[in-house]
């Protein structure tokens, strides 16, 4: 080959590779640590991705695994960002040090403030709301009111509930403390633990499966558990009641999402973040599971939205966190496991 040729040739190759080069080095990527299955987040990293160029690596795994993770790898970790269920367990991840603060107008604007924490280190993004699902046979909706309400006598061998041991539960019993303090808080439970028709069940859905059968007539369940159930048992004669419409309103709580405290890629994490809060991820979340758009300006998905609005409490989630331990301590004295 002519000098000349082969030096342009040469030329040609080098600048391919400083090309390739650069490509690789600027290409940006979001690890993300996901206690939510790979079912309810792939489609909306996939849209992420194809709208932004932006690729998502993910692992998923329980909340309690993640946490110790991040901790055990600390400023080594490869995740920017954490995905988890319910305040309490992302109130969990800012008290340790996993999380940083975010400022973004965005997440402010599409986030209300009562769903995400007071230091920004983590942002609510679809809301689940602990309410009642009752047997229609045994109960009419004039007979329900309010939390408060199942701890009286009438409701006597008639409630049904969940293992006091999940989250969910120790959640709205903090949220209770916060409303009434620990003195009524506990009465409330002792009430509750009085009127149980069996012992506390293992999940959401046992205990939906036993209002049907009749074996008690009203029990407290995510709402989007009731809706899973619908969709297998249409003829279930189930209903939703939405609490406490009159006072504080019902109790909610999130799933939600954080910048890690050492991220490696924080600006594309960020942008992800953001796209989380918007219309499309928001609509892709919430319908997937059946929950609520935490985005106030998003619709929910027409099965949900038939179940009726309603009134939510206001108290900031992250109260969930703060007083989880108060809670935990207090069911056990209330006798309920």
């Amino acid at each position: 080959m002519p000098r000349p040729l082969l030096g342009r040739y040469l030329v040609a190759i080098l600048g391919c590779a400083a090309l390739l080069g650069a490509n690789y080095v600027h290409a940006e990527q979001v690890v993300v640590y996901s206690a939510r299955i790979e079912q309810l987040i792939k489609p909306m990293f996939d849209v992420f991705t194809k709208d932004t160029g932006i690729a998502v690596k993910f692992i998923t795994d329980n909340e309690g695994a993640l946490l110790a993770r991040l901790k055990a790898e600390g400023k080594n970790t490869p995740a920017d960002m954490l995905i988890t269920v319910d305040a309490g367990n992302l109130w969990e991840a800012a008290r340790e040090g996993l999380l940083k603060p975010i400022e973004s107008k965005t997440l402010d604007a599409n986030i209300p403030t009562h769903l995400r924490d007071p230091q920004k280190q983590w942002f609510g993004l679809s809301v689940r709301a602990r309410t009642m699902v009752y047997n229609t046979h045994k109960v009419k909706p004039g007979e329900l009111s309010s939390y408060e309400d199942l701890a009286e006598p009438k409701w006597k061998g008639r409630l049904c509930l969940r293992s006091s041991k999940k989250v969910y539960n120790q959640s709205l019993v903090a949220m209770m403390i916060a409303e009434h303090g620990e003195a009524k808080a506990e009465q409330i439970v002792k009430g509750w633990v009085a009127n149980l028709a069996t012992d506390p069940l293992s999940d959401d859905t046992r205990a939906m499966e036993f209002v049907a059968a009749g074996k008690c007539d009203v029990t407290l369940v995510n709402s989007y558990y009731f809706g899973r159930l619908l969709a297998k048992s249409p003829s279930s004669p189930l209903a939703i009641f939405w609490p406490n419409q009159s006072s504080n309103g019902v109790h909610v709580n999130v799933s939600g999402a954080g910048i890690t405290k050492h991220a490696k890629n924080e600006s594309a994490a960020i942008k992800l973040l953001e796209f989380l809060s918007m219309d499309k991820a928001q609509n892709l979340y919430a319908e997937v599971n059946m929950e609520y758009p935490a985005n106030p300006k998003i619709k929910p998905d027409e099965v949900v939205s038939a179940w009726g609005s309603f009134k939510q409490n206001t108290i900031n989630v992250a109260t969930a966190g703060e007083l989880q331990a108060a809670a935990v301590k207090l069911m056990d004295r209330a006798g309920y496991r």
